[in-house]
């Protein structure tokens, strides 16, 4: 049986990650000053002008213009320094505010109280025998392309090219299995004058990053489309923090809970249970017990112990998912502070998961603790509990 599915990826250098990105920014700052800091920190970003809005809850104190600074720090690292946004001149707001003490109340803990979730909602993760990565290939070839460009640019060996790009991979897939790219496109911005450049410096990469033999036929290889893309990132369209949800997780191949990780503390379990549930996906796989995986785990504002756990393993299950779904809860705490504790979630990890996946990264590829969840250290336990 063939059929075709599609991933895109966005780079580090679009709207909505430069939002991301700063947003992570802060998370991370305040994490750094105190690793209990509750934050809930959204971006806009349009041309020569960046808005940081939110709430935050941090016991030490720091300056007004700290904020800023990141902001144009973030910018600055990524790469923009356009006349309509550039990291020196933009316009910085900074309107975070103190957090909502009826907010503040269903989170704590004490009086006999656990500490309950920051907020309602489902949260999924998945894995899959696809890639080395154990993430599905469209999703994972995607990133790959964007990170390559990416490091090339940053390196000097790109300099025609803009931060902003944007990728999408169609792949074939023959009973069940990824073989080949139908398709590839890529989006980048560049220099004006240099679009006859640019789609042969793109090719390169492309074959670089897919497998040998993955490369589609010359007439489904798409670059630059609409023929010139010079004006980019939040002066070519308005950017916002958490509209990249599906570019974030696993492409569209499984089920997303609907909220956005960026700007949130591992309060907010809409981040930190995907991470966990991830986590728990993984290691089902990596034990050999499924060839995909997808968990859900949902929660209550203020209650600390999950309202249910879901396993589905899609007909490839080595165990029956009821199983699954009785021992994986026995072998991680998922409260919200049991997560962050086994997964060491309270400190300043939070920057680098801003562009190209929050999944399928390597542990400590951005410094120590970071990408925790993807661990394979439950293997052993998961395949004993099973036996």
């Amino acid at each position: 049986m063939r059929h075709l599915f599609t991933s895109e990826s966005v780079s580090e250098g679009h709207p909505d990650k430069v939002c991301d990105r700063i947003s992570d920014s802060v998370v991370d700052f305040m994490l750094g000053k105190d690793p209990e800091a509750r934050v809930a920190c959204e971006v806009f970003a349009t041309t020569n002008r960046t808005i940081i809005g939110g709430e935050f809850r941090c016991s030490v104190p720091f300056e007004v213009g700290e904020i800023e600074a990141l902001a144009r720090g973030a910018v600055r690292d990524i790469g923009y320094e356009q006349d309509g946004y550039h990291w020196r001149d933009m316009v910085v707001e900074n309107l975070l505010h103190a957090q909502s003490v009826h907010i503040a109340q269903g989170v704590d803990s004490g009086a006999g109280k656990d500490e309950g979730a920051g907020d309602q909602g489902i949260m999924f993760g998945y894995a899959c025998s696809e890639t080395p990565q154990l993430m599905p290939a469209p999703i994972h070839y995607a990133h790959q392309i964007l990170k390559s460009l990416a490091e090339a640019r940053h390196g000097g060996d790109a300099d025609i090219l803009g931060p902003d790009s944007k990728s999408q991979i169609t792949c074939v897939y023959e009973d069940g299995v990824p073989v080949r790219a139908a398709s590839v496109v890529v989006s980048t911005q560049h220099s004006d004058g240099s679009g006859g450049q640019v789609r042969e410096l793109v090719r390169a990469h492309v074959e670089k990053v897919l497998p040998a033999g993955w490369m589609c036929d010359d007439a489904d290889f798409y670059v630059n489309p609409t023929g010139k893309f010079v004006i980019g990132g939040p002066d070519g369209d308005a950017g916002l923090t958490g509209r990249k949800i599906i570019v974030d997780t696993y492409g569209g191949a499984a089920p997303h809970g609907g909220g956005a990780f960026s700007g949130k503390d591992p309060t907010k379990v809409d981040r930190s249970a995907a991470y966990a549930a991830r986590y728990l996906a993984k290691n089902v796989v990596a034990a050999g017990l499924a060839e995909k995986c997808v968990l859900q785990v949902s929660y209550a504002i203020g209650v600390s112990k999950p309202l249910s756990f879901y396993v589905n393993t899609m007909g490839t299950g080595a165990v029956e998912d009821a199983r699954l779904a009785e021992i994986l809860p026995q072998l991680m705490d998922l409260s919200p502070r049991g997560i962050r504790e086994h997964l060491g979630l309270n400190a300043p990890i939070y920057a680098p998961t801003a562009a190209y996946g929050h999944f399928g990264r390597e542990v400590g590829e951005a410094g120590a603790g970071s990408f925790s969840w993807e661990a394979t250290d439950l293997v052993d336990a998961i395949r004993q509990a099973v036996k």
